[in-house]
Order: structure tokens, then C-alpha cells, then sequence
């Protein structure tokens, strides 16, 4: 197999540092060895490789920008690039590294205390405990303020009732981030460090998905589970998921790059073998066309996730900038990934390639973590003022 080449048309790499170059390397080579040659089987088993945990662990993916507590304290830009070439491999993986610490770690490290950042990050970091987020719930996705589980305060206690659902990693998590309103705060939004042996706290996986098969899509269900008020975070209303959220956004903004470059890789090299009307299919107009509206759209990408790395690593980057990469990123991936399929013909739905594999995982890319009209409506409400969602 060709070894697989990023399209660096606008010369990107002439700004990256060192650091940063050898960061993407040491991940892509990973990505290339451990996961490209399987990930196809996981996917079609819908089994996700836990083996690899310890190792993203140890190449320092789990909660990359965290400082301290065993954590690799990287840029926003190195953690955009460990991003891109995770997804390369597959949306699912990217998908577990993002909530492992974009959702669950960081939390603990911006609003949790100082007992629970020392209980549960160098565990996380290395991946010996997981987690899972829990904001979306079975009515409510796109308005998480009108989430309906609630956490009574009852002594030294909250009880917790309700349920999360589409939830990355529930079934195999150690802990939970869950976020419910509190009747005697005047049912304003707190998150809740929720460990596993709760009595009261289960989960369902989700079967018969045909996208993001090689990760673990959950249900958790709360019964009267009882959480200590020490493990609750140190952060009142939608400000603490929606930090979380803009942190994994910005990742995804960069993760979907990789799935497209994976897309575009694939078409460019078959074009130039498959032989139709006794010449290269890549020597047709209609076909350069279709490659170089995908390798325009990707050096596009590429300019707007690097500025926005740029500007995270300044404490810059607003969340509705956020919303701008993670909405076209993401929209153009998938249109990338239909695209090529299509120059593969009837070769483009088997797994002896990986772009229907890219194209259906991107589908729940393109809606998980804001959609693509919601964010369209973030940036409306940035330019008119006027907020249309409500």
C-alpha cells in the first residue's frame, strides 16, 4: 500500500514547529500500523479495540493540553493534528480520545477540586480509568437546557433520576460526567463526577448502528443513584458543558480533515490505476474536476483549523469561531467522502477501501456536538444578532 500523503498545498507545514511535525509523525505512523490494517474488522464486528487504550495513553492523547497530573501539556495545534490523524484511522477512535479528554478530563481539570484532579487524571491520562459525558439526553439534544434530569439534594447527598442517551463510551466508562438541574438551586445546570459503582447508575449499549461501529454508543440510566456533594463540579449552568463542548468541537474541526484527506488519498490513487477507454480514469476532465474541488475544500479546511489552533493556543478563539470549523469541516468531509466514492464506482461500498467506512461515520459526525444547521444558526445569531434557535 502507498504510504498515505497529507495535501499540504498552502505550505502549512512551513508554520508548524518541530515539536509540532514530530507529534503528527509519531501519531500518523501509529495510526498507519495499529489501526488502518484492522480498523475495517473492528468496524464490521462492531467491536471497539480496547487494546489501544494504554497505548494512546502512552503516546499522550488522553487529555493532551492538560498541564500536570501526568498529562502531556501540548498546544491546542499539536492536539489538533493528533486529531487529524486519529480520524484518518477511523471517527470512532478519534471519537473516544476526544471524549476521554476534551469531555471528561478537562472538566475535572477546569472545575473539578484538587482531590478529584489528583484522584482521577494521572489514571485517565494513561487510560486506566475511562470516561463519558452526559449532556445529551432522549428529548433533548440540540436544547440541552430543557435536559429533564434532575439531582435532588437530599443531606450530604444528590440523587440522581434520569437518562442520557447517544453517549461515546458509556458501556465500558469508570465515571461519568453528568450534567442535571438541582431543584434547590432554582433547577440551574450542575455536573456531577458519577463513578461507575453507583448503585442506581446503569447503561444499555446502543446495537445495529452503521456508523461509528468500532466505538461504544450508550444509554445511562439514573435510578435514584446517590452521589456524593463532594463529587459535584465546581461550575453552575450551561457555561461548564459548553466549555467542554467547544474543546472537543475544536477537535472535531480537525478530526474530520483526516477522514477527508484519508477520502481524497484513496480516490486520487485509484484514479490514477484504474483503467477505463484504455487509460487512467484521472485523465478524465469530469474526474479532475471531482479531485481538485476536494483537494481545494481540504486546503481550506486545513487553513481554517490551523488559524483556529493558532488562536486557541493565544486564548483567542471564540466559540462561535469553533462552530465555523467544526460546521464546515465536518459538511465538506462528508461531502469529500461522497465524492469519492463515487470515482471509485461500485469499488467504493466494500471495505477493501475506506470510504463508505469514513462517509457513514461522518453522517454522525456531522450531527453530534451541535449539527450542522445549529451551528449555521450560532453564526447567523453572530452576524445579526438575533438569536433564530429561539
Amino acid at each position: 500500500m502507498k504510504p498515505f500523503e497529507s495535501p499540504d498545498f498552502m505550505c502549512i507545514d512551513d508554520h508548524l514547529t518541530d515539536d509540532e511535525k514530530m507529534i503528527r509523525e509519531t501519531v500518523r505512523q501509529f495510526v498507519s500500523k495499529e489501526v488502518v490494517p484492522h480498523v475495517d474488522d473492528w468496524f464490521m464486528k462492531h467491536e471497539f479495540p480496547k487494546h489501544l487504550i494504554p497505548m494512546f495513553g502512552e503516546l499522550g492523547m488522553l487529555g493532551a493540553t492538560i498541564q500536570g497530573y501526568g498529562c502531556a501539556g501540548l498546544n491546542y495545534t499539536s492536539y489538533g493534528l493528533i486529531m487529524q490523524e486519529l480520524e484518518r484511522g477511523d471517527s470512532g477512535l478519534r471519537s473516544f480520545v476526544s471524549v476521554q479528554g476534551a469531555l471528561c478530563m478537562f472538566p475535572i481539570a477546569a472545575f473539578g477540586t484538587e482531590e478529584h484532579k489528583k484522584k482521577y487524571l494521572p489514571k485517565m491520562a494513561k487510560g486506566e480509568l475511562l470516561g463519558c459525558f452526559g449532556l445529551t439526553e432522549p428529548d433533548f439534544g440540540s436544547n440541552p437546557g430543557g435536559m429533564i434530569t434532575t439531582a435532588r439534594k437530599d443531606g450530604n447527598e444528590y440523587v440522581l433520576n434520569g437518562a442520557k442517551m447517544w453517549i461515546t463510551s458509556g458501556g465500558i466508562a469508570d465515571l461519568a460526567i453528568v450534567w442535571a438541574k438541582v431543584p434547590e438551586d432554582n433547577n440551574k445546570v450542575h455536573g456531577f463526577i458519577v463513578d461507575r459503582d453507583r448503585k442506581g447508575f446503569s447503561t444499555r449499549d446502543i446495537a445495529k448502528k452503521f456508523s461509528l461501529n468500532a466505538s461504544i454508543t450508550s444509554e445511562l440510566i439514573f435510578e435514584d443513584c446517590r452521589v456524593p456533594a463532594s463529587q459535584m463540579l465546581e461550575v453552575t449552568g450551561l457555561r461548564g458543558p459548553f466549555a467542554c463542548l467547544n474543546n472537543a468541537r475544536y477537535g472535531i474541526s480537525w478530526g474530520a480533515l483526516g477522514a477527508a484527506m484519508a477520502c481524497y488519498d484513496t480516490a486520487l490513487n485509484y484514479a490514477k490505476t484504474r483503467i477505463q477507454f484504455d487509460k487512467p480514469i484521472a485523465s478524465f476532465q469530469l474526474v479532475q474536476a471531482k479531485l481538485a474541488e476536494m483537494y481545494t475544500e481540504i486546503t481550506k479546511g486545513q487553513l481554517l483549523a490551523y488559524h483556529l489552533g493558532r488562536l486557541k493556543d493565544q486564548g483567542k478563539a471564540t466559540p462561535t469561531q469553533i462552530s465555523m470549523a467544526k460546521m464546515n469541516n465536518v459538511s465538506w468531509a462528508l461531502k469529500i467522502s461522497r465524492t469519492a466514492r463515487d470515482i471509485l464506482g461500485a469499488s467504493g461500498i466494500t471495505h477493501e477501501y475506506p470510504i463508505g467506512r469514513h462517509m457513514m461515520n461522518l453522517e454522525s459526525v456531522n450531527t453530534y456536538e451541535g449539527t450542522e444547521d445549529i451551528h449555521r444558526l450560532v453564526i447567523g445569531e453572530h452576524i445579526t444578532g438575533i438569536p433564530a434557535y429561539r
